[in-house]
């Protein structure tokens, strides 16, 4: 079990009977126009969760006699994560249409010169040059359960907030624990989240330090997250040129997966399989990227390829072209997208990209689908130039990660799908 001094601590909210926004990975999106009644959290209220914990713990236990006996903290059947939370995962995220507007203007004032990555202009994630051959890179991300054991929500939490650091170059130094949790929690259950992100965290060359936890009747669990790297050896949003090639290192569906099966219409290989991919570490890819003198790239998460992509587009001054026969699925995904499966984060990133966005013809609906998904630690986007993308992709097959060419880098703006 992880354990601090100082530097991890426990403070109660005032308000303890605050109320708990869920959001929408289960249904339609909610709208605040929509009339009372067409959405209710009262599944989320504390009492609620706290009424459910209680149940779990009160339930008798049988012993091999068949006589009930009191329930041990070893003794407890399996909590299922899911069942205190609306919305798990990098869907939980507030839509980046939302943002684009709340974030307005927000450090467009004076930064110091030092500061050369923040949010102006925008990227994955904060880097400040403390000298001629070092950066420090900063990130947060943390989120609600969208998987039932908690060591696997521990290791998942972990690779998604470290991936920001591979996604600007970096490498982990360490990380702090943000942690929110309901006081009913079983003991064990905290514990093997801590552990699972321990171990992510020692996984990735990093060590998990110390962090912070405040009382929530919705479960809630990521890192803050200290890097460092080469301040001209850095991945930009903005490093796309025309002519680059984009290469995707995982495959996507994590969303669609995940949603479905929170409804019973995964099959239990698809979302194994899923878990697999979003506990891997975007170490390596990175790696291999900037030993090859690419500079530009981004992490695919919560805004799905197609609004990250419009990011990393908009910011290098050119055109995402994106071959929609060409993305890669985990499988099943596609499979529930043409059931019909969706995400109410996808809803957000078709908003998005609405206006920068041209659909060829022919191409189905499942993959419009698919490039909107949200993803929860998806893999990095990268632009490599013609030049090197023999090398970059025959080393990133060699260490058997996944990457495939997606598309190509145009001059214009905005992102296509054809």
């Amino acid at each position: 079990m992880l354990r601090g001094g100082n530097a991890w601590e426990s403070n109660p909210p005032r308000h303890a009977e605050r109320g708990v926004t869920g959001f929408e990975d289960r249904g339609t999106h909610r709208d605040p126009s929509a009339p009372k009644g067409w959405y209710s959290g009262d599944h989320l209220r504390p009492e609620s969760v706290a009424a459910r914990l209680a149940a779990r713990l009160a339930a008798p236990v049988r012993t091999a006699c068949n006589h009930p006996a009191v329930a041990s903290l070893s003794q407890i059947p399996s909590l299922r994560l899911t069942t205190l939370t609306d919305c798990g995962g990098c869907a939980a995220k507030l839509g980046a249409d939302l943002l684009s507007d709340a974030l307005t203007g927000l450090g467009a004032e004076t930064a110091p010169d030092e500061l050369i990555a923040g949010l102006n202009p925008p990227d994955d994630a904060a880097a400040y040059r403390v000298s001629d051959e070092l950066a420090v890179i900063g990130t947060v991300d943390f989120f609600p359960p969208l998987v039932d054991d908690a060591g696997t929500f521990g290791q998942i939490a972990a690779a998604n907030a470290m991936s920001d650091v591979f996604a600007m170059g970096g490498r982990v130094l360490f990380a702090l624990s943000i942690a929110a949790f309901p006081e009913e929690l079983p003991r064990d259950v905290m514990a093997e989240i801590f552990e699972g992100a321990s171990a992510t965290v020692r996984a990735a060359g990093g060590t998990l330090a110390g962090g912070h936890t405040i009382r929530d009747p919705e479960p809630k669990y990521g890192l803050a997250v200290i890097g460092a790297a080469h301040p001209d050896r850095l991945l930009r949003k903005g490093g796309a040129r025309p002519g680059d090639v984009l290469v995707l290192t995982k495959r996507l569906g994590t969303g669609l997966i995940v949603s479905a099966a929170r409804e019973g219409r995964t099959r239990p290989d698809d979302l194994a399989a899923a878990i697999e991919s979003m506990r891997g570490l975007n170490r390596v890819a990175s790696e291999i990227l900037v030993g090859n003198g690419v500079v530009g790239a981004t992490d695919v998460t919560g805004f799905g390829l197609l609004g990250h992509g419009f990011e990393m587009a908009r910011a290098s001054g050119a055109r995402f072209a994106f071959e929609a026969d060409a993305l890669p699925s985990l499988p099943g995904a596609l499979d529930l997208a043409r059931a019909g499966v969706e995400t109410g984060g996808a809803a957000h990133n078709r908003r998005f990209v609405s206006g920068a966005l041209e659909v060829g013809r022919g191409v189905t609906a499942e993959l419009v689908t698919l490039a909107h998904d949200p993803q929860t630690s998806g893999g990095l986007l990268a632009a490599v130039p013609v030049d090197r993308l023999t090398s970059v992709v025959g080393e990133l097959d060699r260490a058997g990660v996944p990457a495939r060419r997606i598309g190509q880098v145009e001059e214009g703006a905005g992102v296509s799908l054809r």
